[in-house]
């Protein structure tokens, strides 16, 4: 298939923002308004084309990252929408990975929300051009000045208004374009063309600051803007939409529109401004990787022409054509029926099918190009975060980060035939969702599920039992423990067994240190002479990291740890990789008892709102679950924002419980902060109550 869109002509984005902001509902307006869909999808009636999953049709929220493709101004802009919730960012963080650019939507009222900075740092440590979108202008409390301000304060981004809102609230009727100098009036009717208008008299000495401020800000980034400034000379249009792309594609100003989605106001400025400042795949730095076969650094440049390389960043299972694999094409070109490299694996892969998606609809493809975001059927062991390439010029793509789970619970079939049921569709969970873990308990014979919240375990559970038609009874949520050390230490293993004919003997001497925190595992060979040969080190790894999925205290993990190995002694017959795996596994277990272990649990920012009047029994509440307060914030209407830290196994049911303080009237997000210490008289009762 020829390319049907020049490569500067694509626009590869994302959808981002905090919950209920009016990500979807601004996705399924440009699908409209572009001709991609016939009818607007409403996500209170369950027919957004973007919130397809049963799951999310039945919560009314956006759950898994869905692509789709649509074009406006012979421009190809292929878009992400991505949850809004917590418990799903790492849909986020892939998506954020492989796109281009973003449109970042806030909620007129809410302003800059819990998520929202969250989103926000996520894009901007993998450094993608954003253009913000404040929605929602026609709901009471609207602000758009507080908005901007809040984006500039929170976010600490130069946020620039290239429009303002004409109207506010139940008055809201339109925008002021302050590049273009004019006014435009959308009557809110699904398919209505906006009416150009003269900028209101009343509106005219805010346009003119707002002009002022826009010019200067443009001024401190581009010289040519500058000289006219200085020499006060009028700027055309054209002038001004040139200067923003560049500070906006180099991440040095973030342009602001508004409007209304729902009431279908201020969307065809939206996507022209997608296509004005955001980048095509040329505006972006070429793809850099690791050359397999010499370790250093290789840059593939964006174009058709050169080596073929594509990033996996999403797997799906879909119920009707099997394993889908979404793939973000940086460099050369993919036919469908043609092998490819997995680098990141070292094998081959036949690429089946090539299928452009539109949610979960599809349209099949000959031919993948540069800058191309598309979904393969074939790939069977190519998961989120492996490299595609060509196999005559293999390198690894940067892959992609996700937070560890936080959130336990056991899971059991009802009958045998639910068993097997129940690890196909596990196994099938876990390729789709990376942070979504499954294990086996060999002492209690259960099976544990791991994930990002309370949120997440009970989609999955859901989509378990209706999706995948398995019988199960699942356990109440258990938090991640884990464990870590606070002081050196040193220890000895011997393991020596004698039984007729060859024995087993393998002896180490090994000390554990501890790490800051996020220092994950280390360990290091410091074994001197030829104590202990090379290949029984390696075994001796084996044994420690095993022995270190069960702590001394509580059998939790062991993390932020470091082992070094630097003595031992070996039999020429005797020993073997077994007795040197038992060896380092009891010598790290005696080491870690000696180290003064600890347990360690984690610790949730959680960001309340609530009418100031509730304040008080707020704050006692959460005092009452050892939450820390950071903050309390004066908001808009009396409302007020409590940020606090408070450990994961307190807030199970709060959400209950803000129910009821503040009839029905306060909201919160959580998000993962860190691991810290259990304080010494709760850790024996969180023990036993996490390992119920």
């Amino acid at each position: 298939m020829s390319r049907s869109f020049p490569l500067e002509r694509v626009r590869n984005i994302g959808i981002i923002a905090h919950i209920d902001a009016g990500k979807t509902t601004v996705t399924e307006r440009i699908l409209f308004y572009t001709g991609s869909t016939y009818k607007v999808g409403e996500v209170d009636e369950g027919t957004a084309t973007m919130d397809w999953m049963e799951q999310e049709k039945q919560r009314g929220i956006t759950i898994t990252a869905a692509a789709t493709t649509c074009s406006w101004r012979e421009h190809r802009i292929n878009i992400i929408d991505t949850p809004g919730h917590v418990d799903f960012t790492a849909e986020v963080e892939r998506s954020l990975r492989v796109l281009d650019g973003g449109v970042v939507v806030f909620d007129a009222v809410g302003g800059v929300e819990a998520q929202s900075e969250t989103v926000w740092h996520q894009a901007d440590r993998y450094k993608v051009p954003r253009i913000s979108f404040i929605n929602k202008m026609d709901r009471v409390g609207a602000n758009f000045t507080r908005c901007v301000s809040m984006i500039e304060e929170r976010l600490k981004a130069r946020a620039v208004p290239i429009q303002l809102p004409l109207g506010n609230e139940d008055s809201f009727e339109g925008v002021i374009d302050i590049v273009a100098g004019k006014a435009w009036r959308f009557d809110g009717v699904p398919g209505s063309e906006p009416i150009e208008t003269a900028i209101p008299g009343s509106e005219q000495a805010k346009y003119a600051q707002c002009r002022q401020e826009l010019i200067e800000k443009l001024a401190e980034h581009d010289e040519a803007i500058m000289i006219a400034y200085l020499e006060g000379k009028d700027i055309a249009a054209p002038e001004l939409k040139l200067a923003l792309r560049k500070a906006t594609l180099a991440n040095q100003i973030v342009p602001v529109l508004c409007g209304s989605a729902m009431k279908n106001k201020g969307i065809q400025p939206l996507l022209d401004a997608i296509v004005d400042y955001l980048p095509s795949p040329l505006d972006v730095p070429p793809v850099a990787g690791i050359d397999t076969k010499t370790g250093k650094e290789v840059i593939r440049e964006v174009s058709d022409e050169a080596q073929f390389s594509a990033l996996a960043f999403k797997v799906v299972s879909d119920p009707f054509v099997g394993r889908l694999v979404y793939l973000r094409m940086y460099s050369g070109k993919m036919k469908a029926g043609t092998q490819a490299f997995n680098s990141s694996r070292e094998l081959k892969e036949r690429i089946g099918r090539l299928l452009v998606m539109h949610a979960n609809r599809r349209e099949e493809i000959d031919e993948a190009n540069t800058g191309d975001i598309v979904a393969a059927i074939g790939l069977k062991n190519t998961f989120t975060g492996d490299t595609l390439c060509d196999s005559s010029q293999p390198l690894i793509l940067e892959s992609i980060r996700f937070p560890e789970p936080v959130l336990s619970v056991a899971i059991e079939p009802r009958t045998k035939i639910d068993q097997d049921k129940m690890v196909d569709a596990l196994n099938k969970l876990a390729d789709e969702d990376p942070t979504f873990r499954v294990q086996y308990n060999d002492e209690t014979g259960q099976t544990v599920i791991s994930g990002m919240g309370e949120l997440h375990l009970d989609v999955l559970v859901n989509r378990l039992l209706a999706e995948f038609k398995v019988g199960a009874n699942v356990g109440r949520p258990r938090v991640a423990y884990r464990e870590t050390i606070t002081i050196p230490a040193k220890a000895e293993g011997k393991f020596i067994r004698q039984s007729g004919g060859h024995g087993q003997y393998g002896h180490v001497f090994l000390e554990v240190v501890p790490l800051e925190q996020g220092g994950g595992f280390q360990f290091v060979d410091q074994v001197k002479g030829g104590a202990i040969p090379k290949p029984f080190i390696t075994a001796t790894g084996n044994g420690v990291r095993e022995a270190m999925q069960a702590g001394v205290l509580s059998g939790y993990p062991v993390i932020d740890i470091k082992v070094i190995l630097y003595d031992g002694s070996y039999h020429e017959v005797d020993s073997s990789d077994l007795a040197f795996k038992m060896a380092g596994s009891m010598a790290v277990k005696s080491a870690i008892a000696k180290a003064k272990p600890i347990l360690l649990e984690p610790v949730m920012r959680l960001e309340v709102v609530i009418p100031g009047q509730f304040m008080g029994d707020i704050i006692g509440d959460l005092t009452s679950r050892r939450g820390h307060i950071e903050s309390i914030e004066s908001e808009y209407a009396g409302m007020c924002i409590i940020r606090c830290l408070i450990p994961l196994a307190e807030t199970f049911g709060y959400a209950t419980t803000l129910r009821s303080l503040t009839q029905g009237r306060g909201t919160y997000s959580m998000e993962f902060y860190q691991y810290r210490e259990v304080p010494g008289e709760l850790v024996e009762h969180q023990a036993k109550t996490a390992a119920r």
